[in-house]
């Protein structure tokens, strides 16, 4: 049966991805995570669906672990962080996420092509990732803490 939904994992190419991140040995996990938002962020050809809808679960993944990230509990979601295990990812991967997902919604993406299909222009929940994975805006005036 399909996975069809608007959750980041909630299609079968995202669904897919994450039974092989789950799959995978734990120290590559955090290489595969880092993979799928470099190959979304950096393409320059007509980006495929499937590597898009990686690339979103990915950024949910990294989002999953900043301030104000919605934990991952849909059920086609890796089974080792549904259990509760961790990923150790780096730092800048919020940064590549970012580019990662306006590089989707962008043009040239078959995602938004299929998604922006019955005249979406926003995309809700990858807004929402989005903006926890920039963080919360500086206030004028008030340095940020290092």
């Amino acid at each position: 049966m399909g996975a069809w939904g608007e959750g980041p994992f909630d299609n079968d190419s995202a669904a897919d991805w994450c039974g092989d991140l789950h799959d995978a040995m734990p120290a590559a996990r955090p290489g595969m995570v880092s993979a799928a938002l470099a190959l979304a962020a950096h393409s320059t050809a007509y980006l495929d669906y499937d590597d898009g809808a990686a690339a979103v679960a990915a950024a949910a993944i990294v989002a999953s672990r900043l301030p104000g990230g919605a934990p991952i509990t849909s059920a086609h979601a890796p089974d080792f962080l549904l259990a509760g295990e961790s990923i150790d990812l780096d730092d800048d991967l919020p940064q590549l996420a970012i580019a990662a997902l306006d590089r989707i919604v962008g043009d040239h993406s078959e995602w938004r092509s299929l998604w922006g299909e019955g005249g979406a222009t926003r995309f809700p929940e990858i807004d929402k990732l989005r903006s926890v994975l920039a963080g919360p805006p500086e206030v004028p005036g008030q340095m940020a803490l290092l």
